[in-house]
């Protein structure tokens, strides 16, 4: 790769050596009789260079500078998830602590990496609660732990596992999502997602306050998030909220209608392979899907 300091200089002995209304030759293509030019070309060659030796720094910081933006943008690059990747993340784990909302013979499964703490989280957890009503059994949610804010949102993700025994996640996620997380971010409270008001919420929609204090503190919940935090890691996840709609990666909370074009792509996708809804994401995604992460530069597995 040429350096800029090279171009800056080769730029310039091109402006020196181009064709030029002045030249000292005469029409029949011979030097005139006024001196040559030779001499003159050789004063302008050694001015140039005095020129590039001075500003010799700055055209070498400018060469740093170019380098470490390039270094950065091909690491950015390959953090960037393949766009035609189908990423086969596995939820067993999530299905059978009941850690989903919408139907099991669901044709569309969305896959929510999510922290109780996070505010687009929040944002995201009302459109995916309207497309499941929405889509009318067609379009499933699953929920995997992704701790980013551990010192205020593990209690709250602890508390969920402990909901999930009782037979009772969705229910209360989204009181959990109102009464605890609302109330944080519109005072920036801790306290509002520390395990009183955890255990009041959990209370008021009807779960066993005791038996959810003793199961929120047992290592099958801790080990439960970090399971899931271990398969995400897999896929390259490190922020909230990132989904997978069917295995393909979603980086953050789109509008409704950008999931529904989604949504409604992938129907047609199940349509056409002629597999049950109910055994899609197992036999296409589990089973045919990539099991880590490909970015956009790395080539497509043969």
């Amino acid at each position: 790769m040429k350096t800029l300091s090279t171009v800056f200089l080769a730029a310039s002995l091109v402006t020196a050596l181009g064709c030029q209304n002045d030249s000292k030759l005469d029409k029949g293509g011979t030097a005139s009789s006024n001196g040559g030019g030779g001499g003159d070309l050789e004063s302008r060659v050694k001015k140039l260079e005095a020129e590039q030796a001075k500003h010799a720094e700055a055209l070498d910081f400018l060469d740093k500078v170019y380098a470490q933006q390039k270094t950065q943008a091909d690491q950015q690059e390959r953090e960037e998830p393949a766009p035609d990747a189908v990423f086969a993340v596995d939820i067993a784990p999530d299905l059978a602590a009941g850690q989903v909302e919408g139907p099991a013979n669901a044709p569309v499964t969305i896959v929510e990496a999510f922290d109780f703490a996070c505010p687009y989280c929040r944002q995201v957890s009302t459109t995916l609660e309207s497309l499941v009503k929405s889509y009318n059994g067609k379009v499933r949610v699953v929920f995997k732990n992704m701790v980013v804010h551990p010192q205020v949102a593990t209690t709250a993700h602890l508390a969920s596992c402990a909901a999930a025994k009782q037979g009772k996640y969705p229910v209360f996620k989204n009181a959990l999502w109102e009464k605890g997380f609302d109330p944080y971010a519109a005072a920036r409270d801790p306290s509002k997602l520390g395990e009183e008001n955890i255990v009041a919420i959990a209370k008021g929609v009807g779960l066993d306050v005791d038996k959810l204090k003793t199961d929120m503190k047992s290592d099958e919940c801790k080990k439960s998030l970090d399971t899931d935090m271990a398969e995400l890691a897999k896929f390259h996840v490190n922020s909230t909220p990132t989904l997978f709609v069917n295995g393909t990666h979603v980086g953050g909370a789109l509008p409704e209608a950008q999931f529904k074009a989604m949504i409604d792509d992938k129907l047609k996708a199940v349509e056409a392979s002629g597999v049950a809804p109910a055994d899609y994401y197992e036999k296409e995604v589990m089973g045919k899907g990539e099991k880590q992460f490909r970015s956009k530069k790395d080539p497509k597995p043969s």
